[in-house]
C-alpha cells in the first residue's frame, strides 16, 4: 500500500472509531470496505455480527481513478448501504471514500485507519457490590482489563502499556491514589502496563509463579495463597493454570478476574508458554482447573475474563460478564472427560498471537521496547482463547 497516498477526490465524511463502536453495540450493519492488502486483512480485520467486510486494495482504487470504472468496483464490494472505507492509518482509504463520493456513493472514511481502531479504549462498571470494578474493553484486540477501587486506593488487573495513564487518571476522578497494577499471568497478546506504570510510583505484582518462569526487575511476588489490601476490599488469589503455569485468578468478594482460564464462550488454549510438545500436559492442567478449582466456587460467582471474543454479547451493563452456574451450563468443554477435552483442546489450536515470543520476553523483563514498537507488535487479535468446544 502507497505511503504516501493521493489527496482524495472528493470531500468526504469521516467516522470516528468511537462512532462506529457505538454502531456495532447498537446491532446496525456496517458495510466496511477495507483497502488494505490480502494478508493485512486476513490477519486481523473489524468483524462483528452485523458487519459486512470486503476486502479490495488500495491498488484498484487508484487503477479505477485512471480509467474511470468505478461502478465495477462497486460490483465487487458486498452488502448494502453506507460504505465505511478502512486502511491502516485513514490515508489510502480516504482516497478511496473520496473517490466513492465523487462517483455519488455514500462513502465515509474511518478516521486513522486500523490504529484509531486499536487506540479505542472504552470502560464498565460491573454491576457488583465488591468495591467499585471498571471494566475495559479494548474492541481491536477485545482485551478486557480491570480497576478495583475501594476507599482511597486502587489496583488495575491485567493492564496495558499503551493505556497505562488511563488507569491513573480514572482512579484519580474516583478520589483514590493507583496503589498496585497486577498482571494475572504473563501475556502473551499485549504488552503490560506494568513496569510502566511502576515509573508512577505503582507497585507492580505478579504470581509468584511467574517469578519462577523468569519474570525480571523489581516486582513483587504474589503466593498463591496471598491477598492484597486495596481500601476496605481484598483482592484474593485463585490459582488457575492451565493456559499457563502462572495463571492466578483474583477474587474480590463475589467476583472473578478470571485472566485467562475460562472466558464468557470458550476456554484458555494451552500452547503458548509450552508450545505443542507441552500443550497436552497444560490442557490436562487446565481441565483440573475448569472442573476442580473453578467447580469449589459458588454458581452465583461474577466471572471477569481477560478476553471477549467478536461474537461475544455483552451483559445488561455493558460488560463482558457472566455467573459461573451460567458458565457451567453454556460451555460444552466442561461438560466433556478430561482425555476427551485435552484431545479437543489440543486438535484444533488456532494460530498463535502476532509476535508473542517477544510479547512474553518484553512482559517477563527479558527484552524491551520502545512505546511505538510495543503498540505496533501487540496489533491484532488476541487469539488466547480455545478454538470452542
Amino acid at each position: 500500500m502507497a505511503e504516501n497516498p493521493p489527496d482524495p477526490p472528493a470531500d468526504h465524511p469521516s467516522l470516528s472509531a468511537a462512532a462506529l463502536k457505538e454502531r456495532l453495540d447498537a446491532g446496525e450493519p456496517v458495510r466496511l470496505l477495507d483497502v488494505r492488502d490480502r494478508d493485512e486483512f486476513a490477519a486481523w480485520h473489524i468483524d462483528g455480527p452485523t458487519v459486512t467486510a470486503t476486502q479490495l486494495p488500495f491498488a484498484k482504487f487508484l487503477q479505477a481513478k485512471v480509467t474511470g470504472d468505478v461502478d465495477g468496483l462497486l460490483d465487487d464490494i458486498d452488502g448494502e448501504g453506507p460504505i465505511t472505507a478502512v486502511c491502516a492509518r485513514g490515508g489510502a482509504s480516504a482516497f478511496a471514500a473520496g473517490l466513492l463520493v465523487d462517483h455519488g456513493v455514500d462513502a465515509r472514511n474511518l478516521a486513522d485507519g486500523m490504529e484509531g481502531w486499536a487506540q479505542l479504549y472504552e470502560a464498565h462498571r460491573l454491576a457488583t457490590d465488591a468495591a467499585t470494578i471498571l471494566q475495559y474493553e479494548r474492541p481491536a484486540s477485545g482485551c478486557l482489563s480491570y480497576l478495583v477501587v475501594s476507599d482511597g486506593e486502587a489496583a488495575v488487573v491485567d493492564p496495558l502499556r499503551a493505556f497505562a495513564d488511563r488507569y491513573v487518571a480514572d482512579a484519580a476522578d474516583y478520589d483514590a491514589t493507583l496503589r498496585y497494577a497486577v498482571d494475572t499471568h504473563v501475556h502473551a497478546d499485549h504488552v503490560s502496563g506494568l513496569r510502566t506504570l511502576a515509573d508512577h510510583g505503582v507497585e507492580p505484582v505478579v504470581p509468584a509463579r511467574a517469578v519462577d518462569r523468569g519474570a525480571t526487575d523489581e516486582v513483587t511476588a504474589l503466593p498463591d495463597d496471598g491477598s492484597l489490601s486495596v481500601g476496605t476490599t481484598t483482592l484474593d488469589a485463585l490459582p488457575l493454570p492451565g493456559h499457563t503455569t502462572d495463571m492466578t485468578g483474583v477474587r474480590v468478594g463475589e467476583v472473578l478476574l478470571a485472566g485467562d482460564s475460562i472466558f464468557i464462550e470458550s476456554v484458555a488454549r494451552p500452547d503458548l508458554e509450552t508450545g505443542d510438545d507441552g500443550a497436552p500436559d497444560l490442557a490436562r492442567t487446565l481441565y483440573e482447573t475448569l472442573t476442580e478449582r473453578l467447580g469449589a466456587l459458588p454458581e452465583e460467582t461474577l466471572v471477569a475474563p481477560g478476553h471477549r471474543a467478536e461474537t461475544t454479547e455483552p451483559a445488561d451493563d455493558g460488560t463482558y460478564t457472566a455467573r459461573l452456574g451460567k458458565l457451567r451450563a453454556r460451555l460444552p468443554a466442561l461438560a466433556l472427560d478430561r482425555e476427551t477435552f485435552v484431545e479437543r483442546i489440543c486438535g484444533d489450536i488456532p494460530p498463535r498471537p502476532a509476535n508473542f515470543e517477544r510479547i512474553v520476553a518484553i512482559n517477563l523483563g527479558t527484552d524491551a521496547a520502545d512505546d511505538d514498537t510495543a503498540f505496533e507488535l501487540e496489533l491484532g487479535p488476541n487469539n488466547c482463547a480455545a478454538t470452542p468446544l
